[in-house]
């Protein structure tokens, strides 16, 4: 195993709260929120207890070929807008395709194609089902179809750990890299699942804020009136290399990621555990791996999904790591603005602590009103300068079946 320095020299993101990357880091640390009432009928049709949620700014298939978004289901064609960005991004770095790899990750995949399927067979039968349906649905797809359109054949692996994919997915793109398997490697995270059935869903869970006459102000993480999440849709994207490749070919360099962790719960399928020892010890992971301490980490983008167990518990976990630090520590807690978007959530929210680190500023918090006493992070609704020295920052992703993944990333 290589012990080679990872970086990011390619960013790609369509999220609730821009088009792009510079739009969706602009609009973050304007204050942005990407909250709003669904425009659909069948909100009313089905009477569903939450109307709103965080859609995507753009919508991906106006931004690609017509025929290349008709066969790919909408979280794909998210993945490819922000693949397609990032690899300009990069400068389209050349690379023999043997070389080349795809980490990438979904928690929920093709919902929408697999559902309008079903709508199809019961209304029209099984003649009218689309032929392409599963290669729309299945939860690869997004890799499977940048893995085609980048030409990538050292590996198109694939993440499922729910709100905790798109991190692991990075993580594990980094120990790709450092094993030697490719150069190169396009690694981030996708969803689209604001749908009916999981709005739903995740309501009779109680786990959405029902704050329907408030939309923007209503994923409120670490105030003591939060009352759920938002559900967000979107994607983002890393391409991530060895800096001896990254340098050696002149590109330009973000950020790099120097460490990852992963690890279990094994507590309970939905709840996290509520003495916060599997994300701790991610955490701690995370830190060995990038050869530091908790007393380097300089900024914290928090899972932080604004439910009334989640971010108390979150706050136990980093205050069993980093001690009464943790309360110095600037946090940055970005669902606030652009909502939850699950399997992407992850990608998206490192593209956030990578900006962080080379433009040295923490994000701002929105919507903050009563800072909860049992969840004292340092938030701010301001952006907060980080300084001119080395920073080191983590991203944290927690997800349902106890998944715990945080990426460590340093400035360069």
């Amino acid at each position: 195993m290589s012990t080679s320095r990872i970086v990011v020299t390619g960013v790609g993101a369509s999220s609730p709260i821009g088009g792009t990357a510079p739009e969706s880091w602009s609009a973050l640390l304007d204050g942005v929120s990407g909250a709003h009432t669904l425009e659909y009928d069948w909100v009313e049709q089905y009477q569903l207890p939450v109307t709103f949620a965080a859609e995507a700014k753009v919508r991906p298939d106006t931004v690609l070929e017509r025929p290349v978004a008709k066969r790919l289901d909408p979280a794909s064609q998210f993945a490819m807008v922000a693949a397609m960005e990032a690899w300009a991004d990069a400068g389209a770095p050349e690379v023999e395709p043997e070389r080349l790899g795809v980490d990438f990750a979904t928690g929920i995949g093709g919902v929408w194609t697999l559902l309008d399927a079903w709508d199809t067979l019961r209304e029209k039968g099984p003649r009218r089902v689309l032929p392409m349906t599963v290669p729309m649905l299945m939860p690869n797809a997004a890799a499977g179809n940048l893995s085609l359109h980048f030409g990538a054949r050292a590996f198109a692996r694939t993440v499922a750990s729910a709100c905790a994919s798109s991190t692991e997915s990075i993580v594990n793109a980094v120990e790709h890299l450092r094993a030697g398997l490719a150069d190169v490697v396009i690694a981030g995270g996708t969803e689209s699942a604001i749908h009916p059935v999981t709005i739903a869903s995740f309501s009779s869970m109680q786990a959405l804020s029902r704050r329907n006459d408030d939309p923007e102000t209503a994923s409120r993480p670490g105030s003591i009136d939060r009352d759920g999440f938002v559900m967000g849709e979107g994607a983002a994207v890393f391409i991530l290399e060895t800096e001896e490749h990254a340098r050696a070919r002149g590109a330009k360099i973000y950020a790099a990621v120097v460490g990852g962790g992963v690890t279990a719960d094994s507590y309970h399928i939905t709840a996290n555990d509520p003495e916060g020892r599997g994300a701790a010890r991610a955490v701690q992971l995370a830190l060995a791996s990038a050869g530091a301490s908790p007393d380097d980490v300089t900024h914290i983008n928090a899972h932080a999904t604004s439910t009334p167990v989640g971010d108390p518990n979150e706050y136990q976990a980093l205050k069993a790591v980093f001690g009464d630090r943790i309360d110095e520590i600037p946090v940055s807690a970005t669902k606030a603005s652009t909502g939850h978007l699950l399997g992407g959530t992850g990608a998206l929210e490192a593209f956030f602590t990578v900006m962080a680190l080379q433009e040295r500023v923490a994000p701002p918090t929105i919507n903050i009103t009563t800072q909860d006493p049992e969840v004292p992070f340092r938030l701010s609704g301001e952006a907060t300068p980080l300084g001119s020295g080395d920073q080191l920052a983590i991203s944290n992703s927690f997800g349902f079946g106890g998944h715990n993944a945080v990426a460590a990333f340093a400035s360069v």
